[in-house]
């Protein structure tokens, strides 16, 4: 009896943490999900020298994660100006961030690749709302909420890049966060003299 309650038991919670899983869908925190099982199967036992010396951080996988996330929201953003502005500086804005940001994000896959590291391969459920709702705006609105996260996005991401940029376990990992500060930079610079021009007020982001 005991032992069909724990299978009754057992067979319940695998179909509630499927059902739970099944309904999620941010590609984002799977990716991450997906590294972290993957690390903690690779330093089960007693893995030799040479092969801890190749197995990511979670640390170091969740930063790569969020860089690929972050990245090809700016690239969708940056399309999203082609269409949804009038202001040619706003425009030249949103290209420069599909050229850059797409070719970051073509170094980021084949340094993830090298590492073994998953990554999403769509924008997070919160960035995706975000452009969501800026697809709802045309001209001047749009221009203003699209510079505003453009300068909320860029001041997280140099945060994130100088925290990857000292703190990476990896080598390789730590000298791309360190390669990409001075293009994020550039881009938080362009992006408030932007602001300036338009006379964009700081205050609450116009895009929540």
């Amino acid at each position: 009896m005991k032992n069909s309650l724990f299978f009754c038991y057992t067979l319940s919670s695998l179909f509630l943490l499927w059902g739970c899983n099944n309904r999620s869908s941010d590609s984002e925190k799977k990716a991450k999900e997906a590294n972290r099982a993957k690390i903690d199967s690779q330093m089960m036992g007693s893995p030799s020298a040479e092969l801890l010396a190749v197995i990511p951080s979670k640390a170091d996988a969740d930063f790569l994660v969020e860089a690929a996330s972050g990245g090809m929201t700016e690239v969708q953003l940056g399309q999203l100006a082609q269409t949804n502005s009038m202001n040619k500086q706003v425009k030249a804005f949103g290209a420069l961030m599909i050229k850059d940001h797409g070719a970051g994000n073509e170094k980021l896959k084949a340094l993830a690749a090298s590492k073994n590291i998953i990554l999403p391969d769509s924008v997070s459920n919160h960035q995706q709302k975000m452009k969501e709702r800026l697809e709802k705006k045309k001209g001047e609105a749009f221009d203003r909420a699209y510079i505003s996260m453009m300068i909320d996005d860029h001041k997280r991401d140099i945060r994130a890049f100088k925290s990857a940029a000292k703190n990476a376990a990896d080598v390789e990992i730590k000298a791309f966060a360190l390669d990409n500060l001075p293009i994020l930079s550039a881009h938080l610079d362009s992006a408030l003299n932007l602001q300036r021009k338009m006379g964009i007020p700081v205050g609450p982001l116009p895009y929540q």
